[in-house]
C-alpha cells in the first residue's frame, strides 16, 4: 500500500506529525458513540482489572508489526503487571492453522478453542480490513468476551465498529499508527503495573 500522507522532511517534522496524532486518538463505544479517550482508557483498564479478579484472561492479535506490539504487550502484561496474557503467534500454530484452514482463520480458530466467555481480546490492525482479525473479533463476540480494537487508515474500517471500546488512529501510515497503538498499549500496562 502506498502511503499518501506527506513525507516529513526532517526528524522533527516526522516527531510533530506524531505528537499530533496524539491529540487526535479517536475512540468510540460498541454503539459507536464517540467517546472522551481519557473515558475509553479507564473503562479499558476497570474491564481488566474485574475480569483478572474473576480468573479471566487477555488475548492479543495482529499481523505484522501489529503481531509484534500484541507479543510486547502481552509479555509486559504477564511479567509486571502480572496478568494473564497471551498470543497465538507460535510459527507451528500460524503454519499449520493457515494450511489446514486458511489465513483468515489464523486467529479465530484457536481463539475459538481457548477463549471463554467474559476473557478479553485487543485485536490490532493499522488498517482495520485484514480478514483474519475480523474473522477472530466475530468469534470471540460470539463467544462473550470483552472486545477492544486498535485501528488506523480510513475512518470507516470494519474493525472500528467491532469492539466494546475502540481506538482509531487518522492516518494512513503504518509507522504513525503503530507507533500511537504500541504507546497507547504501553500506558495501560504502566497504570495497571499500579494496580497490581
Amino acid at each position: 500500500m502506498k502511503d499518501s500522507y506527506d513525507r516529513p522532511q526532517t526528524v522533527s517534522q516526522y516527531f510533530e506529525t506524531l505528537a499530533q496524532l496524539f491529540s487526535k486518538i479517536s475512540s468510540t463505544d460498541a454503539s459507536g458513540t464517540r467517546i472522551f479517550v481519557d473515558a475509553a482508557v479507564t473503562k479499558v483498564i476497570k474491564e481488566i482489572i474485574l475480569r483478572n479478579k474473576r480468573g479471566n484472561k487477555i488475548i492479543l492479535i495482529g499481523n505484522g508489526g501489529s503481531s509484534a506490539i500484541a507479543n510486547h504487550i502481552a509479555t509486559d502484561l504477564l511479567k509486571n503487571a502480572q496478568l494473564r496474557a497471551l498470543t497465538f503467534t507460535d510459527p507451528s500454530l500460524l503454519t499449520c492453522v493457515s494450511n489446514d484452514l486458511g489465513y483468515e482463520f489464523v486467529f479465530a480458530r484457536p481463539l475459538s478453542l481457548v477463549a471463554k466467555k467474559n476473557d478479553i481480546l485487543f485485536s490490532i490492525s493499522s488498517s482495520g480490513n485484514s480478514k483474519n482479525i475480523l474473522n477472530a473479533t466475530r468469534t470471540a463476540r460470539k463467544i462473550g468476551c470483552f472486545v477492544i480494537t486498535l485501528s488506523g487508515f480510513k475512518e470507516n474500517n470494519c474493525l472500528r465498529k467491532m469492539g466494546d471500546v475502540n481506538f482509531y488512529i487518522p492516518s494512513d501510515s503504518y509507522g504513525y499508527v503503530e507507533t500511537v497503538h504500541a504507546a497507547l498499549c504501553h500506558y495501560l500496562v504502566d497504570i495497571l503495573v499500579k494496580h497490581r
